[in-house]
């Protein structure tokens, strides 16, 4: 009895696998959820991606910065740009970009000083003759920073 068991249990188990791996090609791998902040100037599409997400005070946040041309949509190579921040007691912050290896992508550090509710906004010029444009703020909370063990002291 316990023989006709195992077996019959061992052809579900395996009839199970077989249909869930079926059905995981059949449908595709689902795509992750963009999690980027959407901004747009006058010229300029631009989004913005941080690491981690939502930032946490104390630690550095690196913004990964995609640029594109409004109308075109190409990416916008070699460009100038900053990222800021201000919190509601008027502390601001700020970073330039610099040129990441894929076309159109800018990289960038920030250091939030303080947990809380920031302001932060994206300036971006195609070249130095250009002007700059600004994009409207979001508004992003900023989490505490992780605490410390007491193995990170060295006690």
């Amino acid at each position: 009895m316990t023989h006709v068991l195992a077996l019959v249990w061992r052809r579900w188990r395996v009839s199970g696998a077989v249909l869930a791996a079926a059905a995981s090609v059949a449908c595709g791998t689902p795509n992750p959820p963009d999690l980027s902040q959407r901004l747009w100037t006058d010229d300029y599409e631009i989004r913005v991606l941080s690491d981690p997400l939502p930032p946490r005070a104390q630690e550095p946040t690196l913004y990964t910065i995609f640029v594109r041309d409004k109308k075109t949509r190409e990416p916008i190579v070699n460009g100038q740009g900053r990222i800021y921040a201000t919190n509601a007691d008027r502390h601001s912050i700020w970073q330039a970009f610099t040129y990441g290896p894929e076309v159109g992508t800018y990289h960038s550090r920030l250091l939030f000083v303080t947990a809380g509710e920031w302001a932060i906004g994206v300036q971006f010029r195609r070249d130095s003759t250009a002007p700059l444009q600004q994009s409207l703020d979001w508004r992003q909370m900023v989490r505490p920073g992780t605490p410390y063990s007491s193995s990170d002291t060295g006690k």
